[in-house]
C-alpha cells in the first residue's frame, strides 16, 4: 500500500471515530456572537409558539405585544402559533429539531429546554446577548425600555442556567396552592392552622369520609366526596422530598428518586387512597370541579388555576346549578415543617432557537426581551394567578393598585386570583427548583407516575406485598428510561465506551504514530542520501 493510500485509510477511520467521540457527551454549544448592528433594512419573519390556556385575553395580550413590537421594528414580522398545552409545544419542538424547522422563540419550561440543548447549537445560549451593551437587557440601542438583568427576580433568572450557561428567560412565575372549603373544615370540627401541614390535611380528609346510613356522605349529603385531590402528582412528590430534605436528583444529573423516603411517602399515599380520602387529577379529573361542586375539601393546583376555583370563578368548568355555595380559602401547599416552608417554583419561560442568520437570531432576541417589558408583564400576569418576573413590574404603582382591589369584580379583580398572586409574591424566597438536565423532564414524570400507580393499586384493592415497591421502582425507571441518564445528566451520553471503540481509538493512535515514524524515517533517509 502506498503511503498516500495509508494516510487516506487512516483519515477515513478517524472520521468514522469522531462521531462516536462527539456523541459521548452533550452537544457542542457555541457562545452567540452578537452582531455589531441590527440591520433595519433587512426583513425578518420569525415564529413565536405560545401557550394561552384557551384564554382569549392572553391571546390578545400576545397579539398586542406583537403589534407594538412590529411598530418599533417594521422590518420584523412575528407570526404566533397558539397552543393549549406545554407538552404539545415540547413534542413539536423535538419533532422539528430533526428537520431544522424549530420556531424562533417559544414559551416552554426549563426542563424541556435542557432536552432541546442536547442537539448541537439548537438553542441559543443567552449570556452574550443578555450582557451585550447595545442589544442586551437594558441595552443602549434598543427601541424600547428593557429590564436590566438585575431587575429580574434573581432566583427566576438562575432557573434558566444549565451547565453554567443561561438558555431561557423567565416569563411568568407561579407556585402551587391549596384551595379549600373552609365551611367543610369547620363542620368537621377543625380550624385552618396558620400553616397547613400534611398531618392536618390527612386527618381532616379521613374525617370527611364518614357516611350516612343511606350511603351518602355526612359532610355534603351527596354520593360523591373525594376530600383531597392533587392535580400535579409530580410536584406533590418533589415537594414532599424537598420538605423532608430527601434525595430526588442532583446537579450532575444523578437520579436519586428511588429511595426509602420515597417509599415512605408512597405508603402514606396508598393508605389514604385506599380509604377514598385521596385521589389525583389523572384518576378522578380536575380537582377544581369537585371543589366547586361541594365534593372536595382540599384541591391542590397551580396559583395560575385560581380563576377556575370558587362559586364566582370566571372560568367555571361545571354548570352553574352544580356549583356549591361555600367559603373558599387559599393557602400554600401543606408542609412537613411549618417553621421552614418550601414550595416549588413553576411557570413558563422563553427560549430562542439558533438559525443560520445571526441577524434573524438577534431579531428573535429583541422580541423575547420585549415580552419582559411592563406593558406585557403586567397585563399578562393579571389574566391568572401569575406574578411578573421583573422587579419593575412588581414595583409599578398601577400593579400595586391592581393587587389592592380584590373582590371589586369577579373578572379582573377576582379575589381568589389576587390572593393566589399574593401567595406567589410573598413566598418568592421560599420557592425552589429541581436541577435541570437532559432527562429531568422524564424524571419529573416518573415522580408523578409513582404516586399515580400506587393510588391506582389502592383503588383496585391490590395487596401490597413483599417486592411491590421494588417492582414499581424498576417498572417506572424502565418506562421513563431513567437508566439511560448518565451522571452528566445527558441521555445522549453513552457511558463508558465499549471495548471495541476503545480498541479502534487506540488503533488509530498507533496508525498515526506509525505514519509519523514513517515520515521521520523518510526524512532521515533523504538527508543521509544528500550527504552521500
Amino acid at each position: 500500500m502506498k503511503i498516500s493510500t495509508r494516510i487516506a485509510a487512516a483519515l477515513t477511520a478517524l472520521a468514522l471515530a469522531l462521531p462516536l467521540a462527539s456523541c459521548h457527551g452533550t452537544g457542542h454549544r457555541d457562545a452567540f456572537a452578537v452582531p455589531d448592528e441590527f440591520d433595519l433594512t433587512k426583513t425578518h419573519e420569525i415564529t413565536f409558539w405560545a401557550k394561552n390556556d384557551s384564554n382569549n385575553t392572553q391571546k390578545k395580550i400576545y397579539q398586542k405585544a406583537i403589534e407594538d413590537f412590529e411598530a418599533l421594528y417594521p422590518n420584523v414580522k412575528v407570526t404566533m402559533r397558539s397552543y393549549t398545552d406545554y407538552g404539545k409545544i415540547y413534542n413539536d419542538v423535538i419533532t422539528n429539531i430533526s428537520t431544522s424547522t424549530t420556531p424562533n422563540v417559544c414559551v416552554t419550561y426549563p426542563d424541556h429546554v435542557a432536552t432541546y440543548i442536547t442537539g448541537s447549537n439548537v438553542v441559543v445560549p443567552l449570556d452574550s446577548l443578555i450582557n451585550d451593551p447595545d442589544y442586551g437587557m437594558g441595552g443602549a440601542k434598543l427601541a424600547f425600555t428593557s429590564p436590566a438583568p438585575d431587575r429580574i427576580v434573581p432566583q427566576y433568572l438562575e432557573e434558566g442556567r444549565v451547565e453554567g450557561q443561561i438558555y431561557d428567560l423567565p416569563f411568568m412565575r407561579s407556585t402551587e396552592a391549596c384551595y379549600f372549603n373552609r365551611d367543610y373544615v369547620r363542620a368537621l370540627g377543625f380550624e385552618i392552622p396558620e400553616v397547613l401541614t400534611w398531618d392536618f390535611i390527612w386527618e381532616v380528609s379521613e374525617a370527611a369520609m364518614a357516611k350516612n346510613s343511606d350511603g351518602t356522605f355526612v359532610l355534603n349529603n351527596q354520593k360523591t366526596m373525594i376530600p383531597f385531590i392533587y392535580k400535579s402528582t409530580d410536584n406533590m412528590m418533589i415537594q414532599l422530598l424537598k420538605q423532608k430534605g430527601a434525595d430526588y436528583s442532583d446537579a450532575l444529573g444523578n437520579v436519586l428518586l428511588f429511595n426509602e423516603d420515597t417509599r415512605g411517602f408512597l405508603e402514606t399515599v396508598y393508605a389514604h387512597a385506599k380509604t377514598g380520602a385521596f385521589s389525583t387529577f389523572k384518576i378522578s379529573s380536575y380537582p377544581g370541579n369537585f371543589l366547586n361542586a361541594g365534593q372536595c375539601v382540599f384541591a391542590v393546583d397551580s396559583t395560575a388555576g385560581a380563576t377556575w376555583m370558587g362559586k364566582l370563578a370566571p372560568h367555571l368548568d361545571i354548570s352553574a346549578d352544580k356549583v356549591a355555595d361555600f367559603d373558599l380559602g387559599v393557602a400554600p401547599v401543606p408542609q412537613l415543617d411549618p417553621a421552614n416552608p418550601k414550595m416549588i417554583s413553576q411557570g413558563p419561560s422563553l427560549c430562542v432557537f439558533n438559525k443560520e442568520d445571526p441577524q434573524e437570531v438577534l431579531a428573535s432576541w429583541l422580541f423575547c426581551q420585549f415580552l419582559l417589558t411592563d406593558g406585557v408583564q403586567i397585563p399578562y400576569s393579571q389574566t391568572e394567578g401569575y406574578a411578573p418576573v421583573t422587579l419593575s413590574a412588581r414595583e409599578d404603582p398601577g400593579y400595586a393598585d391592581y393587587l389592592s382591589r380584590g373582590g371589586e369584580d369577579n373578572e379582573l379583580y377576582y379575589d381568589i386570583k389576587l390572593k393566589a398572586t399574593r401567595l406567589v409574591l410573598d413566598n418568592s424566597d421560599k420557592t425552589f427548583i429541581t436541577p435541570v438536565f437532559n432527562g429531568s423532564a422524564s424524571l419529573r414524570d416518573a415522580a408523578g407516575q409513582l404516586i399515580e400507580n400506587v393510588a391506582k393499586s389502592a383503588r383496585r384493592n391490590e395487596k401490597i406485598g413483599e417486592g411491590y415497591y421494588e417492582k414499581l421502582f424498576a417498572d417506572v425507571r424502565s418506562l421513563y428510561r431513567l437508566d439511560q441518564i448518565s451522571r452528566s445528566g445527558s441521555s445522549s451520553d453513552l457511558g463508558a465506551l465499549p471495548g471495541g471503540a476503545i480498541a479502534l481509538i487506540c488503533g488509530l493512535g498507533a496508525v498515526w504514530i506509525g505514519i509519523a515514524a514513517y515520515f521521520a524515517a523518510g526524512k532521515i533517509r533523504a538527508k543521509n542520501s544528500r550527504k552521500s
